[in-house]
C-alpha cells in the first residue's frame, strides 16, 4: 500500500472514532440535560431524576422512590444536583404563608436579622434544633416546615416531592406553619398576675384572625390549606374555626367527626424517642429472649384503662415485661434495650387511641401489637400493617390466657418474616433534615397530595353549574 493510501486510511480511522465519541456524548448529553423531551419514549418520561432521586409514577399516583446509585465526580454534574426543585415537576406545589417568627421559629427561641422571618436552612447542622423529650414526639410541624424552606434552597439536596411556590395561585395546597404542639407544650399556662389568658391562646385567635381576612382562605374556605395540630390538645380554642382545612393528626380520639375524619385530613406518625436499630445490628428471633414487651404509664383514664387490666393479667409471666416506666432517667435508653430484645412489643391505647409506642417498636424491629380499637395508622393506603403487626381487639386481649397463648402459636417463620417486613419500612417512619425518598417527611406529602386530589375533585363537582 502506497504512503498517500495508508494516510488517507488513518485520516478516515480518526474520523470514524471522533465521530463515534461525539455521537455518544451528544446523546447522553440531550438525554440528561435537554428540556424538550419530545424525543424520548413515553415510557421514559415516566422516570424523572431529581437530586439524585428516582421517582416513579404508577398508575394509581403512588410514588415508589428508590435511591441511584451515587453519581460521577464532577464539577458539572455537582452542579446539576444543587439546581432547585422545579415546580413543574414537584408532586406537590405549596404556598407557605410568611407569618412572623412567633408563629413558628421564634418559639424555639430563634431570633432572626431585622425583618428576617426563616432562619437559614443551607448547612443542617446551624438550623434552630427543636426540643428533646416527649415534645419531639409531636413535632411534624418542625419537619414539614423546614422542608418547604429547603425547597428553593440549591444547596440542599431532597426529593423534589413538595416545592414552595411564591404565588398562591399556581399552588395545591396553602401551608399554614404554625407551631401548634409546641406552643401547646410551652405557651399554655398563664404566667403573670395580669394575664387573662396564655400566650398559647393569643397566637390561636391571631392565627385565626389572620387567615379569615386572607383571600387564599375566602376562595376555599379553607379547604385548601394544611394546619398541623399533631398534639391531642393543640389547637383546642381554634380548630372548630379551622376544621374545614386539611389537618395532620396524631389520631382523631379528642375531635368530633365533623372536624376531623379520614377522608380529608392526614395521620402522620410521632417522632420516636429510641434509637433506630441498623439493619445489620437487629436481633434475631433467638437473640430476643423476651416475648412480649411493654414499659410506660400504666395508670390512664378513658379508653386506656386496658393498661391496667392487662397489667394485672401479665406482670407475673416469666417471658413477659409489663412495667411502669417514663423518658427520665434512663428511661428511652432502657426502652431502647428491652424493645430491642424482644419479639413482641405492646402498643396499647392511652388517654387517646395512638401513641409513640408504636413507632418506638418499629424502630426497634419488635413486632407491634396493637391493642386499640379506634386506632388510625399513618399511610395505611400504602402500608399493609398486617405485614409486619399484630392486631387484637381489646375484649380479646383482656380474656385471661388468650394474648399470650396467640403470641405463643406465631412460628419462628412467620415472625421472621414479619421481623424482615419491619427493617424494609422503617425508613417511611423516620423524620430527618434533610428529607430523604420515602422517610416521613416525603410520606407525609404523599399523602396531603391525595386529600388535596379529593378536594379539588368535590370542589370542582360543585362549581359545575353557573351561578347568576
Amino acid at each position: 500500500m502506497s504512503e498517500k493510501s495508508m494516510v488517507a486510511s488513518r485520516f478516515i480511522f480518526c474520523v470514524i472514532v471522533v465521530s463515534m465519541f461525539l455521537l455518544i456524548l451528544s446523546s447522553v448529553f440531550l438525554l440528561q440535560f435537554s428540556s424538550d423531551h419530545s424525543l424520548i419514549p413515553r415510557s421514559v418520561l415516566e422516570l424523572i431524576l431529581v437530586n439524585n432521586t428516582l421517582l416513579y409514577f404508577n398508575p394509581n399516583f403512588k410514588r415508589e422512590q428508590v435511591m441511584l446509585p451515587p453519581f460521577p465526580s464532577g464539577d458539572q454534574i455537582r452542579q446539576r444536583i444543587m439546581v432547585p426543585c422545579d415546580p413543574t415537576r414537584a408532586l406537590l406545589r405549596v404556598f407557605m404563608y410568611d407569618l412572623p417568627p412567633e408563629f413558628h421559629f421564634g418559639i424555639l427561641g430563634w431570633k432572626g436579622s431585622e425583618n428576617q422571618k426563616w432562619p437559614n436552612v443551607d448547612d443542617p447542622k446551624r438550623i434552630p434544633a427543636y426540643p428533646g423529650g416527649l415534645n419531639l414526639q409531636h413535632s411534624p410541624e418542625y419537619w414539614l416546615t423546614l422542608d418547604l424552606l429547603a425547597s428553593n434552597t440549591p444547596e440542599v439536596h431532597r426529593p423534589c416531592t413538595a416545592v414552595r411556590v411564591q404565588n398562591s395561585s399556581k399552588a395545591d395546597v396553602i401551608f399554614v406553619p404554625f407551631f401548634s404542639s409546641l406552643s401547646y407544650n410551652r405557651n399554655s399556662k398563664i404566667k403573670g398576675n395580669n394575664d387573662l389568658v396564655s400566650v398559647n391562646k393569643e397566637l390561636q385567635d391571631k392565627l385565626v384572625e389572620f387567615l379569615m381576612g386572607q383571600k387564599e382562605w375566602k376562595r376555599s374556605g379553607g379547604k385548601d390549606h394544611l394546619v398541623i395540630a399533631h398534639h391531642p390538645n393543640s389547637l383546642l380554642d381554634a380548630r372548630r374555626k379551622l376544621g374545614s382545612a386539611i389537618l395532620v393528626l396524631a389520631d382523631f380520639g379528642r375531635y368530633p367527626v365533623e372536624i376531623a375524619n379520614v377522608k380529608k385530613d392526614v395521620i402522620a406518625p410521632y417522632k420516636h424517642l429510641v434509637h433506630t436499630i441498623p439493619r445489620a445490628e437487629s436481633s434475631s428471633y433467638e437473640e430476643r429472649p423476651t416475648l412480649l414487651y411493654f414499659q410506660g404509664a400504666i395508670y390512664r383514664k378513658d379508653g386506656g384503662i386496658i393498661r391496667q387490666e392487662l397489667y394485672y393479667l401479665l406482670k407475673n409471666e416469666k417471658d413477659v415485661h409489663f412495667a411502669f416506666g417514663t423518658i427520665k432517667g434512663k428511661g428511652i435508653h432502657e426502652a431502647s434495650q428491652g424493645m430491642a430484645l424482644s419479639k413482641f412489643c405492646l402498643n396499647i391505647a392511652g388517654d387517646t387511641p395512638s401513641s409513640n409506642r408504636l413507632f418506638d417498636a418499629i424502630a426497634s424491629h419488635c413486632v407491634p401489637v396493637i391493642i386499640s380499637d379506634e386506632i388510625e395508622l399513618p399511610f395505611e393506603d400504602a402500608l399493609d400493617y398486617s405485614e409486619f403487626c399484630i392486631f387484637v381487639r381489646a375484649s380479646d386481649a383482656v380474656r385471661e390466657g388468650y394474648l399470650l397463648n396467640l403470641l405463643r402459636l406465631i412460628k419462628r417463620e412467620t415472625w421472621t418474616k414479619m421481623w424482615e417486613r419491619l427493617k424494609e419500612i422503617t425508613l417511611h417512619f423516620e423524620y430527618q433534615y434533610p428529607s430523604q425518598p420515602g422517610d416521613a417527611v416525603n410520606m407525609i406529602w404523599q399523602e396531603v397530595a391525595h386529600k388535596v386530589s379529593s378536594v379539588r375533585f368535590d370542589w370542582h363537582r360543585k362549581k359545575r353549574y353557573h351561578r347568576s
